[in-house]
């Protein structure tokens, strides 16, 4: 398409007029007629007995409709969750697992654990409510085993690679390079907490849920099992969603306690997630800790990677969302580079805090942080150039498509390239100077690099539908779900290229499971290349329909018709008609082709081959100040490559959006538990600091794009590729100034201020 609305014009997101206007269709903003109100009363311990659950008071308060406990949810036979994967203990039994029965039964195992529920007419009533309902615990210690069945609290161990051939790769080593890294646990602080509006139909025999999701489709099939109905009982609809990137993803329990509560009280129920609860209510993401050894051989090139992973899982295991972090890229593991033999032992464990789920990169940027780490510790010991250690041993362009040694097959990518361009647009040799400067000011200046590559798009169907009108205007109906990214703007753009179609004659429609025939939703990277994929290939079918209507308006041979630009022409004449003309003559009978079905409608799915991998190089600079251990960010250079870029300006916002995830796990983020109480410490912002606008500094980012071949648009994602590379160079850049790597996130100032005076003998 020609003009400024197409594929790789800098448009901006035709969203953001209602949202800045305060004009969006949050689940916060939604209320139904004579909607009861839910408040969970949570535990205080992270360890405990429940002895007994005093309800009297609370039922007696003003506004109460009813007081839940988990014997209410049994009686009426509310199903739970399970997990699908299959995964072994250490001795080869079966994992052991326990989902969260939607309240706590027995026990309580982790602070913010749900006892019971208080539903009143207003909230402000079931708050009140909610406090005289008298829960008497017998405390347990936190270092007791979590599950009285599973004394280890190992619930599972995972390897993949291949053993053997690493266990080689290490015995005819030269060198040997070890490291042990951590990366802590944070919290996704949406702008919209989480919340859940249920309600029944009585006469039509169906449950609505109103939620804040990324994937409807799967949720409805969710909680059509534990409601044990059939899906198209249930309808979930999902509007704005204030921000997710994987905290936001299946089914949590909230979504069908205010289901199976709306059928048992006869009226819609709302739970709404406060600020100060969605700590506790909340899945939490990464807390990871490894062991991991790099083998080289005489001349630097690498020849093995050996990993040992424990990744805590929280107390519960209730689907496999709560698994899906411990294994599902650990392929990122070997990163950009030819590694010949690689194995990674993964050791889920149990412990008395939230469980664990899927969060920005979702393993990616774990896996990069181990591995870039350890190579810097390698250049360090073996007294080499950081930067020429890594592209002596970068996959080249030429040997693409490339398997490694860990699950993955790159099908594409020009890392040196990316690599080159990386270091010139950060001035990387004049570093030193910079250096120079920053000392005769009393500060410490260093500098970090990563080399990230990660997982997208991962094989799944996607669902597009292109609906014209007898106007000649389109509805775009998508199964994905977009939380922020702009998926309006994206849609449209992929559908204004294919059809010609400007943006005004164009509605997008998600998150509607009534609307909507199926999605697998938005993760990983994957609304671009998949749904944007099968939006393509739903317009193709619209334009071959499109041209057999054309060819017969304008009395020419179907062969002798082109189409370009949204307008169907006879090849070597000036005769056409526009697609809109064609869409308007659909519509009456008398026009059409004799056995045509009358309509301009079309539905398209996706699903590639093989994942896609978008990939970087980036670098950070900062300064330290010795005195006070403040670290200030200088300058954030990234260059990546996500294949065809649809939308110059939004990619930018989420490279860089991505990059302040990772800048805020460094320097700031923790969700910590006191080891002796399991207290959360970090339970407000009072607590949990996050990265603003003055704990930042510049960011350039550059491109560039090898355009993939394994969907139609050649885009391979980017929606977590900024937070991928991100944490890795910025401790690499922490450990070049203070001159020791004995720190890890996050970074506070009292953290690297204890560090130089360690490693300095101040």
């Amino acid at each position: 398409m020609t003009g400024r609305f197409g594929i790789g014009q800098p448009v901006t997101r035709f969203e953001d007029p209602r949202l800045l206007r305060g004009e969006g269709r949050f689940i916060h903003d939604l209320q139904l007629e004579r909607q009861a109100h839910l408040v969970f009363v949570r535990s205080p311990h992270a360890h405990a007995r429940i002895v007994s659950i005093d309800t009297a008071a609370a039922r007696a308060a003003p506004g109460v409709v009813g007081v839940f406990t988990v014997e209410d949810l049994e009686r009426d036979g509310l199903g739970t969750t399970a997990p699908s994967i299959k995964r072994n203990r250490p001795d080869g039994s079966p994992m052991f697992w326990r989902a969260h029965p939607g309240l706590a039964k027995g026990k309580v195992r982790h602070v913010g654990d749900p006892v019971a529920i208080v539903v009143a007419e207003t909230l402000a009533q079931a708050k009140d409510a909610a406090e005289p309902v008298a829960v008497e615990y017998e405390d347990l210690p936190v270092t007791a085993p979590v599950w009285d069945e599973c004394p280890d609290n190992v619930s599972n161990v995972f390897e993949v690679g291949n053993k053997a051939a690493t266990e080689a790769a290490f015995a005819r080593a030269a060198r040997v390079v070890k490291g042990r890294y951590a990366v802590s646990r944070v919290h996704a602080q949406f702008m919209e907490p989480r919340g859940a509006l249920g309600s029944w139909d009585a006469g039509d025999g169906r449950y609505t849920l109103h939620c804040d999701v990324q994937y409807p489709h799967r949720v409805r099939e969710v909680l059509a099992g534990v409601l044990k109905v059939p899906e198209h009982r249930v309808r979930v609809v999902s509007g704005d969603v204030g921000g997710a990137f994987g905290a936001k993803g299946w089914a949590h329990l909230e979504h069908r306690l205010v289901l199976w509560l709306a059928r048992k009280l006869g009226r819609p129920v709302k739970w709404t997630c406060e600020r100060s609860e969605a700590p506790l209510a909340d899945e939490h993401a990464r807390d990871v800790a490894t062991e991991i050894e790099l083998a080289l051989d005489a001349d630097h090139r690498f020849l093995g990677l050996r990993v040992r992973n424990r990744h805590v899982l929280g107390a519960y295991v209730s689907s496999d969302r709560n698994l899906l972090p411990s294994f599902s890229n650990l392929g990122s593991l070997v990163g950009m580079y030819a590694i010949p033999a690689a194995h990674v032992q993964v050791t889920g464990v149990f412990t008395h805090t939230s469980p664990l789920a899927p969060y920005r990169g979702n393993g990616r940027p774990e896996a990069i942080y181990f591995l870039e780490r350890l190579i810097d510790d390698a250049a360090r010991e073996l007294g080499v150039d950081r930067v020429e250690l890594r592209r002596k041993n970068l996959i080249p362009a030429a040997a693409m498509p490339y398997k490694t040694a860990l699950t993955f097959s790159y099908d594409c990518g020009d890392f040196e390239k990316g690599l080159d361009k990386a270091l010139a647009l950060a001035d990387w040799p004049g570093f030193p100077e910079r250096r120079k400067e920053s000392e005769a000011r009393g500060k410490l200046r260093g500098i970090g690099i990563s080399n990230a590559i990660e997982r997208a798009a991962a094989p799944g169907m996607e669902y597009a539908e292109v609906r014209f009108d007898a106007g000649g205007s389109a509805t775009l109906v998508v199964g994905s779900k977009s939380q922020g990214q702009g998926h309006e703007t994206m849609y449209r753009q992929v559908a204004g290229e294919r059809l010609g179609l400007a943006p005004e004659d164009l509605r997008v429609v998600e998150g509607d499971t009534d609307a909507v025939a199926y999605g697998v939703g938005s993760y990983g990277s994957r609304t671009a290349a998949i749904g944007g994929s099968a939006l393509w290939l739903a317009a193709d079918k619209i334009i071959a329909k499109g041209r057999r209507i054309a060819a017969h308006l304008l009395e020419a041979a179907e062969a002798d018709v082109a189409f370009a630009d949204g307008r169907f022409a006879i090849a070597g004449t000036d005769r056409g008609v526009t697609i809109k003309e064609v869409a308007r003559a659909s519509f009456a009978f008398a026009k059409l082709p004799k056995g045509l079905e009358p309509g301009l409608f079309e539905h398209a799915t996706f699903s590639p081959v093989q994942e896609t991998f978008p990939n970087g190089t980036h670098v950070c600079e900062l300064e330290v100040d010795p005195d006070t251990g403040v670290v200030s960010l200088v300058k954030y250079t990234v260059v990546d490559d996500v294949g065809n870029e649809i939308n110059p300006l939004t990619l930018h916002g989420q490279v860089i959006g991505g990059i302040v995830q990772g800048l805020g796990q460094i320097l700031m983020e923790q969700m910590a538990y006191d080891p002796e109480t399991g207290q959360l410490l970090t339970a407000s912002f009072m607590d949990y600091a996050m990265p603003r606008a003055g704990d930042l500094c510049n960011m350039e980012v550059g491109h560039n794009p090898v355009p993939t071949k394994l969907n139609p648009l050649g885009v391979k994602g980017a929606g977590e590729a900024g937070t991928v590379g991100a944490l890795a160079a910025a401790m690499n850049a922490i450990v070049d100034a203070i001159g020791t790597k004995e720190i890890e996130m996050p970074t506070t100032s009292e953290k690297v201020w204890r560090a130089l005076r360690k490693h300095r003998k101040i």
